[in-house]
């Protein structure tokens, strides 16, 4: 110590020591400066605070610079590569970069519900040396600063940050300072800095995701939106890669049974294979022994592993337009558990014994080895079932595959489950990675045949393992909210449709849309049908499946997709004494969490399939402003219309300002806006003629305007007297009536049929 002082080191050490935050005289008498050296003390805090070593604060306060106090809100702001969740401080102030936090996931696995990206964490923090600190969460206490994804234009001076959600409406100036070294058309992850204040809004850049010129920018915004994590970390491909196929063993060898995969042409995983014949018994004449074998994945992934860790953190596989987000490594999912043609894989598989009716008689599951004969797509199989040529004995695997299927049509008849058949549609790629075409996914027979087989393949798992009493995850959906349902008969109602006020079964729901298709409304009243309709979610406690009228029923046949399956399987390996690798107690125990947290995984999966098929619908469509297309109305608010374009099924909006030539109210009970001056009303399930005003790509948005007229009001207009008028209902003007100099509505634009 020189002339009564501290050194630099003795101070950072008292500071340390103490609760980071402390005034100058404390300093001063922890090392008994006194008299004229406490000008000197003054002088050399001021050199520390210039040298960036220490933070000078007002009120003669300092702290250790990137110091953090033993408890602190922290704000999680990314997942590392062994799944700890990376934080820094909130409402950080310094001007250094702030210190970073780890909270290991370890820690973060005691959470409830587990912490995530975006969240504010109230948390104890030790220091880790060079590392930053490391943290522990005493309570989650809400959302951190708004983070969001934004397109970078450079300016003379600093630049500006375009946010790609719709639901923003403002661009985020950011000064040179607060770039993050950005260049111009990145795609960065912003966080505002001044949301509640006055004046410009401004925002700092945290990190890069990617730029706006890659052709797969669509897909990478949406995963990056929803926290998808597309690679995986280094322990987890290190697993996969030691993996290998297992002997025959105790398994039942069925790689003479001539088991076929079914699968779209261009799958790149097999997870599911069937055969069908004739039962030889003859007490069941007519009735038919199904196989259906699924890749045996938790042979692979075992409880608590690095590879069942990173299943569960993604829920699911993705699947976007350009790209397959998988569940697990491409190791597992392409190659070890995908049954490819003529190769051994593992696999569980049920035989199930049906009658000619259909009805399951029994089921037994087994832990086997197969061997499949053939890879077929459904337009192959479809072909194979029409009389097209096939290989030698290959016709009659398909025969007995449809015969089989046909017996189950009598069982599904009888039980009658919500048919809906709602339309789907493919978004094809070229090379270049831009949108070529869209298509409308054709339904085969083919397809039903597998879906019925699956169907009857999870029917039976739930039920196996029940009588087992072991615990399992369901595929519940439950039945529609009485409210939701009471606004549903009341639209009805006014379609002249009538739905029972006793309890609905959804045999009552096709009983409607029987009608509907006769009066050719089908696609209206399945809009309206499908919105009554609550979400089918995982759950450890069963509520049955409404929508396929099933009493029971779990997911097992796809675990290379779905973690909820991977949880089946090892429960039905624990339940028969299949061998390694069954549920634990430990997993037993958290199948509740587990079932709510892959219930949430899913939804995100969902939202992030959705916003990548806007935006890149919304770029295939941004050259055809002007252009008219044939739609149909699928929501109705009080800010405007929702529409989805037939050839396409892209979504937009029609502004209530651009839906006509009067002003409309919203109605909520007739799910329609009601023109004031005509009461002519345009409705739910409405087809329509729409124009493109606006596309967006980088946000998904579509902006229409109305072209068609609205449909007929079934009220006249009140005259002033409060009396209905004897008179017409006067027309709204056109435009062109009103403004000569704009063309008149073509041929095209005639109002169109209603239904």
């Amino acid at each position: 110590m020189k002339s009564g002082l501290p050194s630099k080191t003795d101070i950072i050490a008292y500071l340390k020591d103490s609760d980071n935050e402390v005034a100058r005289r404390d300093i001063a008498r922890a090392f008994g400066v006194k008299g004229e050296a406490r000008a000197e003390l003054r002088s050399l805090l001021k050199q520390m605070d210039a040298d960036g070593e220490i933070n000078l604060k007002g009120g003669k306060r300092i702290e250790r610079a990137n110091a953090m106090p033993p408890v602190a809100p922290i704000d999680v702001m990314s997942v590392d590569d062994d799944g700890d969740l990376i934080c820094m401080p909130a409402n950080w102030r310094g001007e250094t970069e702030p210190p970073m936090i780890r909270l290991s996931a370890k820690r973060a696995a005691k959470v409830k519900p587990a912490p995530g990206v975006g969240d504010r964490l109230l948390a104890r923090l030790k220091e880790a040396g060079d590392d930053g600190y490391e943290a522990d969460v005493i309570k989650a206490i809400g959302k951190g600063a708004h983070r969001f994804l934004a397109v970078y234009r450079k300016k003379r001076r600093g630049g500006v940050a375009d946010p790609v959600e719709r639901r923003a409406r403002h661009s985020f100036t950011i000064d040179d300072s607060d770039d993050g070294g950005a260049k111009d058309g990145d795609l960065v992850w912003v966080e505002a800095k001044n949301a509640r204040g006055y004046g410009p809004n401004k925002a700092r850049i945290r990190s890069i995701a990617g730029h706006v010129d890659d052709k797969h920018a669509y897909s990478t915004i949406a995963l990056a939106n929803h926290g998808i994590p597309t690679d995986f970390p280094s322990a987890v491909i290190a697993e996969a890669e030691k993996a290998k196929l297992p002997p025959l063993g105790s398994r039942t060898d069925l790689r003479e049974t001539p088991l076929i995969t079914i699968d779209p042409a261009d799958a790149k995983d097999h997870d599911d294979a069937v055969y069908a014949e004739p039962d030889p018994d003859p007490n069941n004449p007519g009735g038919y022994r199904v196989i259906v074998a699924i890749a045996d994945v938790s042979y692979f992934v075992s409880p608590g592993s690095a590879l069942d860790r990173e299943a569960l953190k993604r829920g699911n596989s993705t699947y976007l337009p350009d790209r397959v987000v998988p569940m697990l490594p491409e190791r597992l999912s392409n190659d070890l558990c995908s049954l490819r043609e003529n190769e051994d894989r593992p696999c569980m598989a049920v035989e199930m014994i049906i009658d000619a009716n259909g009805v399951k008689k029994r089921h037994h599951f087994m832990r086997a080895l197969m061997r499949s004969r053939a890879k077929l797509s459904y337009e192959d199989a479809q072909a194979i079932s029409e009389g097209g040529k096939a290989a030698v004995g290959l016709k009659a695997i398909v025969r007995h595959l449809y015969d089989a299927y046909s017996a189950r049509m009598k069982e599904r008849a009888k039980r009658a489950p919500l048919d809906l058949d709602l339309p789907e549609r493919k978004i094809i790629l070229d090379t270049n990675g831009d949108v070529q075409k869209v298509v409308k996914r054709e339904r085969f027979d083919a397809h039903k045949v597998i879906e019925e087989f699956m169907i009857l393949a999870n029917v039976a798992a739930a039920e196996a393992l029940e009588r087992a009493r072991t615990p399992l995850i369901y595929r519940v959906h439950d039945e529609p909210d009485p409210e939701k349902l009471d606004g549903v008969r009341d639209y009805l109602g006014t379609l002249d449709y009538s739905l029972t006020k006793t309890a609905v079964r959804p045999a009552s729901f096709n009983q409607l849309l029987k009608i509907a298709g006769e009066r050719d409304e089908k696609e209206m009243v399945s809009e309206v049908v499908l919105r009554s309709q609550r979400q089918a979610v995982y759950d450890d406690e069963n509520a049955g499946h409404f929508g396929l009228n099933l009493a029971r029923y779990a997911h097992f046949t796809s675990p290379i997709r779905r973690y909820a399956d991977l949880v089946v399987h090892r429960a039905l390996v624990k339940a028969f004494k299949l061998g390694e690798h069954g549920q634990t107690e430990k997993e037993a125990a958290a199948l509740g969490d587990i079932a709510e947290q892959i219930s949430d995984l899913e939804r995100r999966s969902v939202a992030a399939e959705r916003e990548s098929n806007d935006r890149y619908l919304a770029g295939y469509l941004e050259n055809r402003i002007g252009a008219e297309f044939d739609a149909r109305i699928r929501g109705v608010t009080k800010f405007g219309l929702f529409v989805m374009l037939d050839e396409t099924g892209a979504d937009g909006f029609i502004p209530m300002r651009s839906i006509g030539f009067e002003r409309f109210r919203f109605e909520e009970r007739d799910h329609a806006v009601i023109g004031e001056t005509t009461g002519g009303m345009f409705r739910l399930g409405q087809p329509v003629r729409v124009k493109l005003a606006e596309a967006a790509p980088l946000t998904g948005g579509l902006r229409f305007e109305m072209l068609s007229d609205p449909l007929p009001g079934a009220t006249k207009r009140k005259s002033k007297g409060g009396k209905k008028s004897g008179k017409k209902r006067p027309k709204a003007k056109k435009k062109a009536e009103r403004n000569p100099k704009k063309k008149k509505r073509s041929k095209a634009n005639a109002k169109p049929r209603r239904g």
